[in-house]
């Protein structure tokens, strides 16, 4: 299985830990709230759920859709659940630290889940990010060094702007990791 299926599998998971819902919403929710899957469709999303079925860590159901109204219109959906063996499988997921928690896509999918990850996970997995995004930097500024010369006005600024963005993520890291080690049984950062 991929990296990119693996984390598919724990974004459903956790969104289903949340409580059944429908495919529609699934595929809304994982595009709105989970950056690494903006463009996911249909044709990768129901493949998903069906593996996620025949592993038995969820459970579908039929059911009226109400369309928000309250009142059934009438067309049945397939809603999703999750078994308890779902939940044992997403709790050893966020229980996992392995060099996906520290990539793009990764880290956001695993920090959208920190509510229900362990104190000690949730502050390796920043700690592995930030020394990520840093590597990261060290890369941009050496690049940026060795190239201003030759660069235009315009692609200067724009290698400037990644430099400060991601110093200013390494700040954001700093701060959630000097907070967990403060208050580890914190649910995180209030918005």
């Amino acid at each position: 299985m991929s990296k990119r299926s693996e984390l598919l599998d724990f974004a459903l998971l956790g969104l289903l830990h949340e409580g059944p819902t429908h495919g529609y919403e699934l595929r809304r929710r994982l595009n709105e709230a989970l950056g690494a899957f903006r463009a996911l469709s249909y044709g990768t999303l129901y493949p998903a759920l069906s593996g996620l079925l025949d592993r038995g860590l969820i459970a579908q159901s039929t059911g009226g859709a109400t369309g928000g109204t309250g009142v059934t219109t009438g067309r049945n959906r397939i809603v999703y659940e999750i078994t308890a063996a779902g939940k044992e499988a997403f709790e050893e997921a966020a229980r996992r630290i392995d060099t996906a928690a520290y990539e793009d896509d990764g880290f956001g999918v695993r920090l959208a889940f920190f509510a229900r990850t362990e104190a000690d996970v949730r502050l390796r997995i920043l700690e592995g990010r930030r020394s990520r995004v840093e590597e990261q930097l060290q890369t941009v500024r050496t690049n940026a060094a060795r190239e201003r010369r030759r660069l235009d006005t315009w692609t200067q600024a724009l290698q400037r702007h990644g430099e400060e963005s991601t110093e200013r993520e390494v700040r954001w890291l700093t701060e959630l990791i000097d907070a967990e080690r403060r208050h580890p049984t914190d649910p995180g950062p209030q918005p």
